[in-house]
């Protein structure tokens, strides 16, 4: 058992780590692309001081790299912590947004706010909030069931059912309406590029308010990983901190999936990475989540840029193809470990 310590020494030796790798990674974001703008290019734009804003160097770097790099950062760390969160609230390493059902929640909701005529950006972030508040709604319940609760890969299962449910009517309703298809069929893979800057802006904030419930629950919801009883012993009622954990969940994944589209996979494996750093305390797997995230959708994001160049692929491709392995590794884990 690692002293105290040992543990923090751990925490700062991850922070730091993580903190190095995400100044690499941003830079790489800016430097690398599909298009025919080059590295040595890119530096030299970057570096320079009297560039012009009209410069074609100039509009890759700060009006397509920028605001995708950007993105990449929020997105990851919502996805990231939000994995993190479901797994702590249902007590299950295999919980992750995607493969529980919430983000396809928050997909349909915004298909069918686009289906009956919104556009605005705002709209669609507090419509895809409202599809992911009632897929955690069910993730609950769902843990609550006789048979699924305590069988992680039962509950995947019915996530999964859930998720399947929705990809069907989804697909039904963009089948009838060639508009919405048009609109919605690179961003339903998972993309990072090509959205407005307001979705951003409002993203931002509304992960920003996430974020926040989160760290105000952090501690109870540390207890409450430990078993219900444990956590009414300190004090803590179960059922709030996770009607707030799970309400928090929904604001970063509504938030994320309206601004980049259902991006699988990240939720599950960064929370694997981070307890393999630092243990699996929600405290300190909470930090590392919030630059590890990052890290790991900004690698997707340039890997996506350069595998099939002069063309990009969805982000979200990416993140399936690193994503999948690892639930089968965390699968098998826990399968021998009940052996």
């Amino acid at each position: 058992m690692p002293s105290k310590q040992g543990q923090q020494q751990r925490l700062y030796r991850a922070l730091l780590g993580c903190s190095i790798g995400l100044v690499v990674l941003v830079l790489f974001s800016f430097l690398f692309g599909a298009g025919p703008v080059g590295w040595q290019q890119s530096l030299a734009g970057l570096l320079s001081s009297v560039g012009s804003k009209h410069d074609a160097t100039h509009f890759v770097l700060f009006d397509l790299r920028w605001p995708r790099t950007a993105l990449a950062i929020i997105v990851g760390a919502a996805l990231a912590v939000s994995g993190a969160v479901l797994q702590a609230v249902t007590r299950n390493a295999l919980a992750e947004p995607g493969l529980l059902g919430v983000s396809a929640g928050a997909s349909f909701a915004v298909v069918a706010a686009i289906y009956l005529g919104a556009s605005a950006a705002t709209l669609n972030i507090w419509v895809a909030i409202l599809g992911a508040l009632v897929g955690c709604a069910l993730v609950l319940a769902a843990s609550h069931v006789q048979g699924v609760k305590g069988d992680p890969v039962r509950l995947i299962l019915a996530g999964a059912a859930f998720s399947s449910l929705l990809l069907a009517i989804t697909s039904v309703v963009l089948l009838q309406d060639q508009r919405t298809a048009d609109e919605m069929r690179f961003w339903l893979i998972g993309a990072l590029a090509g959205r407005p800057q307001e979705a951003l802006v409002v993203s931002g904030l509304a992960m920003l308010l996430g974020f926040a419930l989160i760290l105000f629950n952090v501690r109870a919801l540390s207890a409450l990983a430990l078993g219900e009883r444990i956590a009414r012993g300190l004090g803590h009622n179960p059922v709030v901190v996770q009607l707030i954990s799970l309400a928090a969940v929904a604001i970063l994944v509504g938030a994320a999936t309206a601004a980049a589209g259902p991006i699988a996979f990240v939720g599950l494996v960064v929370p694997f990475i981070a307890r393999a750093l630092v243990g699996p305390d929600i405290r300190r797997v909470f930090f590392i989540a919030l630059l590890l995230g990052p890290c790991v959708l900004l690698l997707a994001d340039i890997l996506s840029r350069l595998l099939v160049p002069p063309y990009e692929l969805p982000v979200g491709v990416v993140t399936a193809f690193v994503g999948a392995p690892i639930l089968i590794l965390v699968v098998r884990q826990r399968r021998l470990s009940m052996l």
